[in-house]
């Protein structure tokens, strides 16, 4: 039976883990869900999850579990191992077929359709909800790229939790919608967090233009003094740090209107390296401006304006 009636799918040519995700979502059916659910459970003390625990985590009985582990093996959603024992694991498009498949069931999305942005740490495709507004789905990586990043979020992993690329992609999407969250209604320019299931943020759409992709940056003075405010804003009041800012996450809107965006490694300002990371991401922007609109601006007078020391910043 096939419990996915609403999500329409519309396809690229770029191929990806969510491609293959959406390619195969509606084909999947009740069962389907109930093995890659005990897959995700039992993921969390095994790496491959033994195949005899199967029909007790799905609660299906031995023969069904065969059936279904062969067909989505076929699919690419899970992988099998064989050591010393057989064991399962779900591959990133099963999680994210589990993350999709608890928004539409939550009424959050309708479509999932282009790609807005594809990187190492995180994809994003635009989105549409059952109410026909546009939004961005975005899909945390971490943990499949260099053991640099993701030592990032290493710390952040509870108690005796396995450290996988599961987790971490999860603890990832937590932090960012909850930095969101904060920010938002704070008026501070970041995407409007909708909801979280997994690894998996839906925000309000994603449009602009990254600042580090323009030759120009038009109107630079005043959007130079928007991002500041910005940082102040979500220093002073919101009392959280970006920590990983630079010309990737900042954006120009098409109304001209900056968008800062990227927010799963916040601090706070509470932080015993807060200092250190709001003087990286001011000296960021700093460089970034004189590259691209030759202003210059001093890294510890701005440093002192952005935590409020100083009522306005001269170039």
């Amino acid at each position: 039976m096939n419990l996915l009636k609403g999500l329409k799918i519309i396809y690229f040519l770029v191929m990806s883990e969510v491609k293959l995700a959406m390619k195969v979502f509606r084909d999947l059916e009740i069962e389907d869900f109930k093995i890659l659910l005990a897959l995700e459970k039992g993921m969390k003390r095994y790496q491959y999850v033994p195949s005899e625990s199967i029909p007790f985590l799905s609660n299906i009985s031995p023969k069904e579990v065969e059936f279904r582990l062969g067909r989505l093996s076929e699919m690419r959603l899970i992988r099998r191992w064989v050591g010393s024992y057989v064991g399962y694991a779900l591959n990133r498009a099963g999680y994210d077929c589990l993350a999709l498949n608890a928004l539409v069931k939550n009424d959050v999305l309708e479509a999932v359709g282009l790609p807005l942005g594809v990187g190492k740490e995180s994809n994003v495709y635009e989105g549409l909800t059952p109410e026909k507004e546009k939004v961005a789905i975005k899909f945390h990586r971490l943990g499949s790229i260099s053991f640099r990043n993701v030592k990032k979020l290493r710390g952040y992993v509870k108690g005796d939790e396995r450290v996988s690329w599961l987790s971490l992609a999860r603890i990832a999407a937590e932090r960012e919608y909850k930095a969101l969250r904060i920010l938002y209604p704070l008026k501070i320019s970041v995407p409007k967090p909708i909801a979280r299931n997994r690894h998996v943020i839906v925000m309000s759409i994603i449009e602009g233009t990254e600042l580090e992709n323009l030759l120009e940056i038009p109107d630079s003075e005043r959007i130079f003094k928007d991002v500041l405010r910005n940082i102040r804003k979500a220093y002073e009041k919101a009392k959280i740090i970006h920590a990983d800012l630079s010309g990737f996450n900042i954006l120009i809107k098409p109304e001209g209107e900056i968008l800062i965006i990227d927010w799963p490694q916040y601090v706070t300002v509470n932080h015993p390296n807060a200092d250190l990371l709001l003087k990286r991401d001011i000296r960021n922007v700093l460089t970034l401006f004189r590259r691209k609109a030759n202003l210059e601006a001093d890294l510890e007078k701005t440093v002192q304006y952005v935590k409020g020391h100083v009522k306005s910043l001269d170039l």
